[in-house]
């Protein structure tokens, strides 16, 4: 521990190369469970639930290279707290994970992948903001981050956002919140914006950049990752609630969702989806936030 920053040993090779098919079917990841699938359900005729139980499938857009929350493995399987919560939707849906089709979902173009019907959720560490509700309607939030700084282990020049002005060298993703909320700090010349966050430890790890910002959990994944490469500065500075994006103006599927949410804490499948992703590093399941209104 060096000046109070939380350093992680990481346990697992870093993805150098990320894996660029755009979507990809699978069951659950790895050996965890998959939740238990309704049977017997019925949706009023023409809702989004029940077109989606009657296709026996849903589109899922995601992250494929955030450890923690959504990774394509080596392995083709995908793993991680967002994968997980996406599959207790489908399963309350009455639709089985193996028939889940996971769609690739950088940042930049999540409310594109909704409004042109490619995916039917975005699930993918999804920051609710007026700016996006413009174009889509959130679910949740069903966790809250905070936006945080990854540097180079061992690294004592950066304490917080404070320390970036003038001549520290950040990346972050393009159309990301955090891409936004750090020009607050920098100037633009100072600013590398990618399309992943994976290039952006890429550039943290070769020195061309010195840090990477982005939500703490997103970069947890990133350092467990790493080898003990980086660590985290450990002082969050913003809120960022995290929400299921749907197409806008689907008050009946956001409530739809909201009751999943809230039935999966009340039954314990919230915080056994969080032990076995996010928590393996981040530490005990959060309280599920109270859920916005849907509109």
């Amino acid at each position: 521990m060096r000046n109070g920053r939380h350093r992680t040993i990481g346990v697992i090779a870093f993805l150098a190369t990320i894996l660029t098919a755009a979507c990809g079917d699978s069951g659950s990841a790895g050996d965890a469970p998959a939740p238990p699938v309704a049977t017997d359900v019925s949706f009023e005729p023409g809702t989004t639930m029940a077109a989606l139980n009657a296709a026996q499938r849903i589109r899922v857009g995601t992250k494929f290279d955030q450890p923690l929350f959504g990774l394509l493995g080596l392995d083709g399987q995908m793993a991680g707290f967002d994968i997980e919560i996406a599959k207790l939707i489908a399963a309350e849906l009455g639709i089985p994970a193996s028939n889940i089709q996971w769609v690739e979902a950088p940042s930049p173009v999540r409310e594109e992948l909704l409004e042109q019907g490619t995916v039917d959720i975005v699930v993918a560490t999804y920051t609710i903001n007026d700016r996006r509700r413009e174009r889509v309607s959130f679910a949740g939030p069903y966790y809250i981050a905070g936006q945080d700084l990854m540097v180079r282990a061992g690294d004592t020049s950066i304490g917080g956002p404070e320390d970036l002005r003038g001549t520290k060298r950040v990346c972050s993703v393009q159309g990301s919140t955090p891409s936004v909320n750090i020009r607050e700090y920098v100037d633009e010349r100072q600013l590398t914006l990618f399309d992943v966050y994976s290039r952006c430890a890429d550039a943290l790890r070769t020195n061309q950049v010195d840090v990477v910002t982005t939500d703490n959990v997103v970069l947890m994944g990133l350092i467990e990752a790493s080898n003990g490469a980086f660590e985290l500065v450990g002082k969050p500075f913003t809120v960022e609630p995290y929400g299921i994006g749907i197409r806008k103006g689907d008050v009946a599927f956001c409530e739809f969702i909201n009751d999943v949410l809230r039935r999966a804490a009340e039954s314990g499948r919230y915080q056994e989806a969080w032990a076995r992703t996010a928590g393996t590093v981040a530490g005990p399941a959060p309280e599920l936030p109270e859920p916005q209104p849907c509109s």
